[in-house]
C-alpha cells in the first residue's frame, strides 16, 4: 500500500477526508481491475470530471444495504445474466437540481442528494445517470472487491455510508493494471491501496 508520505492507512483515510481520491487495486472479482475511489460525502464535481477523463469508465455510487434500502434502491440484476462482478442497483437520479443529468455537476449534485443525512427515497428518480452499487453487509470478509473495500474505509474514518467509484482503462479502451498507473499515481498525488493490505471488515 502506498500513502501520501509514506503514512499508512491514517494518512490515506485523512487523504479521503480532505476530497481526494485514491486507486484501489487486487478486485478479486475483476481480474485485477483498478478503481478510482473517493468518500461520496465529499464528492464535487471537479472529482467527477477527473474520474471521467481519467479513469474513462463507469462512475458509480457504492451504498452499503442499508443506505440502499433507505433510498429505495433495489438491485437491478435478474440473476440471469454474466456475473460482472458489480451488484447494480437501479440507476437514479437527484429529483430537483439537476438539467440533464450527466454532467460532472449533475452528477455530483445526485451523489450528494442521495448522501445527505435526512435523504429518502422521494428525494431521488429512477432510471438516471448515477449507477448504484449495493455493498454485501458482510463486508470484505464476503466479497474482496473494490466496492466493499471503499466502504470499508469510509466507515473506518467516519466519512459516511457511501463511496464514489470508476473503473480505469488504458488510452486503447483497455483496462488498466496497477503497473499502468504507479507514474500517474505519482504525478497526481493519488495513493494505490491494495485491498489485500486490509485487514477490516
Amino acid at each position: 500500500m502506498t500513502a501520501p508520505g509514506d503514512g499508512g492507512l491514517e494518512a490515506i483515510g485523512q487523504h479521503l477526508a480532505d476530497g481526494g481520491l485514491i486507486i484501489l487495486a487486487g478486485d478479486a472479482l475483476r481480474h485485477g481491475d483498478l478503481d478510482f475511489a473517493m468518500a461520496a460525502s465529499r464528492v464535487t464535481p471537479q472529482a467527477i470530471n477527473f474520474m471521467a477523463r481519467h479513469g474513462r469508465g463507469l462512475i458509480c455510487l457504492g451504498l452499503t444495504q442499508s443506505r440502499a434500502w433507505k433510498l429505495g434502491i433495489t438491485p437491478q440484476h435478474s440473476g440471469d445474466g454474466a456475473d460482472s462482478g458489480r451488484p447494480f442497483g437501479v440507476s437514479i437520479e437527484a429529483r430537483h437540481g439537476v438539467e440533464t443529468g450527466i454532467s460532472a455537476h449533475d452528477r455530483a449534485h445526485t451523489i450528494a442528494v442521495a448522501m445527505a443525512p435526512d435523504a429518502r427515497a422521494h428525494d431521488l428518480v429512477k432510471p438516471g445517470h448515477v449507477f448504484p452499487l449495493i455493498a454485501d453487509p458482510g463486508g470484505l470478509g464476503a466479497r474482496r472487491s473494490t466496492l466493499e473495500a471503499g466502504i470499508a474505509l469510509c466507515n473506518r474514518f467516519d466519512l459516511g455510508e457511501g463511496v464514489v467509484l470508476c473503473a480505469i482503462m488504458r488510452d486503447d479502451g483497455t483496462m488498466a493494471r496497477r503497473a499502468d498507473m504507479t507514474g500517474f499515481a505519482a504525478e497526481h498525488g493519488t495513493p494505490i491501496v491494495d485491498i489485500d493490505a486490509l485487514d477490516f471488515g
